[in-house]
């Protein structure tokens, strides 16, 4: 079954004469607003804003600098940073130059920023501080194609690494000499020319550099464009990293449309930022909607009493207004009045808290629980879910602020088809679609097939709306030793929008008889939670391993439970006594769970779970079972 979306109202000349590479798109938005504000960053207590002339300038200077490094058309210059001004002002540099991004986490390991870089060809390096130029150097003798490494806040030596400030100086003295350089690298760029290498995080396995041409990122930016959600009034909040695909649509989309973007990195300053920037929209991760989902609904509970009846009112009566408005449904005088009353009372106050502008998210990178986005549309809050691959440049699917359906991802955008195979993968075509892996052809004809088809790797079907539904990895799917079907990912997302206090569920049982599942508990909700049950300061580890905690999870799995086909149901978990990190290889670096890497490291745990002795009470110095707590039957 194929399908494309054609019931809504979509300009779809602006996708036809999209811009014939980044740095064309880039120079576009600078002929036409140059002293409208282009970005705006923290520079100690304060924000500092650059209009698009300003950001041209630099990046001019920086563009001829690549090229007085050496740097020819297509090759590849890195970047390991979090996200920042200085990171979207390299990257435009190497636009402008006709070069290639290779985009890397700073959280990379440094096995694989060896294997990145040299896999890449990487020739220059941007390094955000010292702790990047330091896995960089210790690593040198492994990167003999590194010529220069420029730092954004590091300290250079004048040698092999050097500030930004100095590529800036040697770009003004190329184009002294060469006024056209960058004007004509600029002209030299074909839509098809490699723009950018990522590299896929991937749960197993070496990553894959992803090959996207600046075609990729101008379809992209001028089909979310064409769909008309955005406009040049809004303001942006981009936070997520720039080496991830999403984060890169995020910084292209501005230069199509023409919003102003506040860029900050810091996860741990993105509610402090959103109250000072109040920005109209913001892409994140599931993972940020649960915490601030949970933190808002435990401390409400926490305060009880007549604070708390009144906020279960007002969401309560939120709900039946969202409900109406997503179905095209007008509201009763009467429900009107409780809205505005609710709305005056609490809602309002939540959507302060976001900055008060907020016309709505985008959610992307994992699934979103479905009681979650609505109970944030309830606020006021909408959550419009998007859907795509690092191979499909990101923007496949998303939810329109006029058409959307919790659950679903929304519809493609425009130029985008999608077709469901007969076993339920997710097959896409269309200008999005990489080129390819870099330096893997056999890896790449098994993704992409003759007929252009990308097979996803995912399963899903669409409704007789049109909406796109994902129901999980076709490897992560497996099978009980009944024969039964399991779908994890959706039972994990379900389990997070019933327990405030969950940060992972990892669900498994592949050939067993029944399915169990290890749990790890949000460090901060739980400290909360023990200081208002008698336990404070008590060491997280100690803690999970108390019976009042295992009853407290073992209620919100019954709840899960409820939800789930029989065959589905949890029927004896672990509660770990350390959160899952990426520095211990248990989430990629874009924040998914790397769930049969997880199930491995705890395997002798589940096995116990599965051993006719975990019947009887299990026993340990905590009076719980392995990894400091006990496997718990529901």
């Amino acid at each position: 079954m194929s399908f494309s979306v054609s019931d809504e109202r979509i300009d779809l000349s602006l996708v036809e004469k999209r811009a014939r590479s980044v740095a064309h798109l880039f120079v576009d938005r600078v002929a036409k607003t140059p002293e409208a504000e282009a970005f705006r960053f923290p520079r100690g207590r304060d924000w500092e804003s650059v209009t698009w002339a300003q950001t041209d300038a630099r990046v001019r200077d920086l563009a001829a600098g690549l090229v007085a490094l050496g740097i020819q058309s297509e090759q590849r210059v890195a970047i390991t940073s979090n996200t920042r001004y200085e990171w979207v002002i390299a990257d435009l540099a190497v636009m402008l130059a006709g070069a290639a991004t290779t985009a890397i986490y700073p959280t990379t390991s440094d096995s694989d920023l060896i294997y990145i870089m040299a896999d890449s060809q990487s020739r220059v390096a941007f390094a955000e501080d010292d702790a990047q130029i330091a896995k960089l150097r210790a690593n040198r003798s492994a990167l003999p194609e590194v010529a220069k490494v420029v730092t954004f806040a590091g300290t250079a030596d004048g040698d092999w690494v050097i500030s930004l400030e100095d590529l800036e100086k040697l770009g003004e003295a190329e184009l002294a000499r060469v006024p056209s350089v960058v004007d004509d690298r600029i002209g030299s760029i074909e839509p098809q020319h490699l723009a950018t290498l990522i590299y896929t995080s991937g749960t197993t396995g070496r990553p894959k550099g992803v090959r996207l041409s600046h075609d990729n990122w101008t379809y992209e930016a001028a089909a979310v464009h064409a769909v008309g959600i955005l406009g040049p009034e809004d303001l942006q909040f981009l936070w997520l990293p720039l080496a991830h695909v999403l984060g890169k649509v995020l910084l292209t989309l501005p230069m199509q449309i023409g919003f102003p973007t506040a860029l900050d990195g810091r996860p741990g300053k993105i509610i402090d930022n959103l109250a000072v920037i109040s920005p109209t929209f913001m892409g994140a991760a599931p993972r940020i909607f649960e915490k601030a989902h949970a933190k808002i609904t435990t401390t409400v509970r926490a305060e009880g009493g007549i604070k708390a009846m009144l906020f279960d009112w007002a969401i309560g009566i939120g709900r039946q207004v969202a409900v109406r408005r997503a179905e095209g449904r007008s509201t009763s005088p009467l429900l009107t009045a409780q809205y505005l009353l609710a709305d005056n009372l609490v809602l309002n106050k939540l959507q302060a808290m976001f900055g008060g502008r907020i016309r709505f998210f985008i959610s992307g990178s994992a699934k979103l629980d479905k009681d979650i986005a609505e109970w944030f549309d309830a606020a006021g809050l909408l959550i419009l879910d998007g859907y795509g691959l690092t191979e499909s440049s990101a923007a496949s699917f998303v939810n329109r602020p006029g058409a959307y359906a919790f659950g679903s991802v929304g519809w493609a955008v425009p130029g985008t088809e999608v077709q469901i195979a007969h076993d339920g993968e997710i097959l896409l075509r269309g200008p999005g679609i990489m080129d390819g892996y870099h330096n893997l052809p056999v890896d790449t004809a098994e993704a992409i097939d003759p007929d252009g088809w990308l097979h996803t790797g995912d399963i899903g079907n669409l409704d007789e709306r049109g909406f796109l539904r994902i129901t999980d990895r076709k490897k992560d799917l497996f099978k009980t030793s009944n024969g039964k079907h399991v779908a994890p990912s959706i039972m994990e997302a379900i389990f997070k929008g019933v327990c405030p206090y969950a940060s992972q569920l990892i669900v498994h049982g592949e050939g067993r008889s029944y399915v169990t599942a290890l749990i790890t508990l949000d460090a901060e909700t739980m400290a909360a939670w023990a200081k208002e049950n008698g336990m404070p300061r008590m060491p997280y580890a100690k803690l999970v391993g108390t019976p009042e905690v295992r009853e407290l999870v073992k209620g919100y799995v019954g709840q899960l439970n409820a939800q789930l086909n029989h065959w589905e149901e949890i029927k004896k978990f672990i509660i770990l006594d350390k959160d899952l990190s990426i520095e211990d290889g248990d989430l990629t670096p874009s924040m998914k769970l790397k769930r049969k890497v997880v199930a491995n490291k705890h395997m002798d745990e589940l096995d116990t779970l599965y051993s006719v002795a975990n019947t009887r009470k299990p026993r340990d110095k905590h009076g719980s079972g392995p990894a400091g707590a006990r496997g718990e039957s529901v």
